[in-house]
């Protein structure tokens, strides 16, 4: 009699985890929704390459080139771009007091030799970014 209990005992248990994989299996399957925008995290991330010449000037770094271009070619959509820009906006706020910091992140993409859809300043308006 015993034995009979921990055999019913034991499926109920079995039948959980076989339906928690296949609940797995499935969201592993399921198409994907719109992507999230990017995160500042990963933008503040990819663009930290840039810090050094930002605040100091020179030569810009290769990595900073590329990290800019990784950021736009990830930004593909309007909710993404908007993000991005958001992002900079609120560095660009946090740096208000030294223009030149300013000044030479705006300058970037165009020593890169990247489009940016919108400017890199603590008064861009992100909504208008499509």
């Amino acid at each position: 009699m015993a034995r009979a209990a921990t055999t019913r005992a034991v499926a109920p248990a079995t039948m959980l985890v076989v339906a928690s994989l296949l609940a797995v299996v499935a969201l592993a399957l399921a198409p994907r929704g719109a992507s999230a925008a990017l995160s500042c995290s990963t933008v503040y991330d990819t663009l930290m390459p840039c810090l050094g010449y930002v605040q100091s000037g020179g030569a810009v770094p290769q990595a900073c080139c590329g990290g800019i271009k990784s950021l736009v070619s990830r930004a593909s959509s309007t909710t993404d771009r908007r993000a991005v820009c958001s992002c900079l906006k609120n560095l660009a706020k946090a740096a208000a007091g030294s223009g030149s910091y300013i000044d030479r992140a705006a300058g970037l993409p165009r020593k890169c030799g990247v489009h940016l859809p919108f400017k890199i300043s603590p008064n861009v308006n992100c909504n208008s970014i499509n």
